[in-house]
């Protein structure tokens, strides 16, 4: 005897069979991956502090899944030719993108971006925080952000600000002093950290925004001077430099973050064994000896906290982006 199902039932029936054996199929290709290398796609140019914890993270996540995880520069437009390459990509697991915090910023500044940082991507654990650091080129005769400002305003227009990118953090925190402070200053984008820095030294920008991570080297070095910290309180690396509060520029309070990403539609359970793997990475001495001295804070989140960080950091973006103005130079 054969039981019969009416037109509907058996178009559940079949629904419900299709998602068994897609679970199934998911199951198992989790259980296979990875099974060949991995690309890690970077916004930055090689050399900059994200491409650095990129560099360091796709080491361990190789030590613990045991294939090649391959980071690869795709620098310019704001990190957003890295994220339109992911967010286009198979959604298999085989092509990540190491993000940072310009990602939840860029949808604010550029029109017409083919992705959405809360549609395009899978968010699969947040690495690390830093506060930025307002540092000013030696051959700037300033040493406090009272002195900086007073300079811009003897010379408007004359004083410019580096940063990685339109956009993105460097550059909303500059354009969040020049409007504070009142004074006219020239933005000046480049494609990462590494040239920021070159320019930096060799005065060829008078100031910038920089990541503590990007930072810290040059500091200790004395190459460039720091004038402030945009966290809430003083690093303990940097005892002697002021907070932007504690220097009259109360509300300017800035970090970067970075964080791996999978395109939308990467099976859960590759997700969950990548974040397990990032979590484990984050743990390990290695990433904490070479991060934390530099001021970097290490994370190691869940899919579903950094997921609720993203949704956070566009909000606030939303409310700030209403109130500063950031124009594409």
């Amino acid at each position: 005897m054969f039981a019969r199902f009416s037109g509907a039932t058996a178009l559940s029936l079949a629904a419900l069979l299709l998602a068994l054996g897609s679970g199934s199929a998911n199951a198992d290709a989790a259980a296979d991956y990875p099974n060949r290398p991995v690309r890690v796609v970077v916004g930055y140019q090689a050399g900059g502090p994200t491409d650095v914890v990129a560099r360091l993270l796709a080491k361990q996540l190789q030590a613990t899944l045991g294939q090649p995880f391959v980071v690869e520069n795709r620098p310019g437009a704001g990190s957003n030719i890295a994220s339109d390459q992911v967010a286009g990509a198979r959604a298999d697991g085989y092509t990540l993108l190491f993000a940072a915090a310009p990602i939840a910023s860029n949808g604010f500044v550029y029109k017409n971006l083919k992705w959405d940082v809360r549609k395009s991507f899978e968010p699969i654990s947040q690495v690390m925080s830093a506060p930025a650091i307002l540092a000013v080129s030696p051959t700037l005769p300033v040493h406090t952000l009272a002195d900086l400002i007073a300079l811009a305003r003897k010379q408007p227009g004359k004083l410019s600000f580096a940063s990685t990118g339109n956009g993105g953090t460097q550059h909303l925190a500059g354009e969040m002093l020049r409007q504070q402070a009142g004074i006219n200053m020239i933005h000046v984008p480049y494609k990462g950290a590494s040239s920021v820095i070159t320019d930096l030294i060799a005065g060829n920008v008078s100031m910038a925004f920089m990541t503590s991570v990007s930072a810290m080297p040059y500091l200790k070095a004395g190459q460039v001077r720091p004038v402030a910290v945009t966290a809430a309180k003083r690093l303990a690396l940097l005892p002697n430099v002021p907070t932007m509060a504690e220097s009259g520029m109360a509300g300017l309070e800035v970090d970067s973050w970075s964080g791996l990403f999978a395109p939308t539609g990467t099976p859960r359970p590759i997700i969950e064994k990548l974040q397990q793997a990032v979590i484990k990475a984050v743990g390990t001495a290695e990433m904490r000896d070479s991060l934390q001295p530099q001021g970097a804070v290490l994370v190691g989140n869940t899919s579903s906290e950094f997921k609720a960080y993203i949704d956070k950091d566009v909000e606030h973006m939303a409310r700030t982006f209403k109130t500063v103005k950031v124009t594409l130079d």
